[in-house]
């Protein structure tokens, strides 16, 4: 449980800094307007909205890696922080962006957080 544990919660820190990357570095790239489906136009309105965004996917996967290197047992108050906010952030894009975000971003965390628990109980 706890290999499996780490190696979600580690699947998803990546995620979040690919999404960082995604969103502050390609954001108005073809690759980037074609995974968000973006005109040019929408892209560089936005791209420094994107960039922020991505900043703050960034801290979100900073947060689980410290969790990681604590150890699940002690880094588990710091997982349980961020991968809780990783759901929420999740959920609240998936009601006002797209529903897509809530398989892609919170339930991966929220299977991550159920592991978590299991595994150091």
């Amino acid at each position: 449980m706890r290999l499996a544990a780490n190696i979600l919660i580690g699947l998803v820190a990546f995620a979040h800094l690919y999404f960082l990357v995604l969103e502050m570095f390609l954001w108005t790239t073809p690759y980037g307007r074609r995974v968000f489906g973006n005109s040019v136009e929408k892209a560089e309105q936005s791209a420094v909205l994107a960039k922020n965004q991505g900043l703050y996917n960034g801290f979100l996967s900073a947060g689980l890696v410290w969790g990681l290197y604590l150890g699940l047992r002690p880094g588990r108050d710091v997982l349980l922080f961020f991968l809780g906010c990783v759901i929420v952030a999740g959920i609240y894009g998936a009601a006002t962006a797209s529903k897509r975000i809530l398989l892609v971003q919170a339930l991966p965390a929220a299977i991550a957080m159920t592991l978590l628990l299991l595994a150091t109980r």
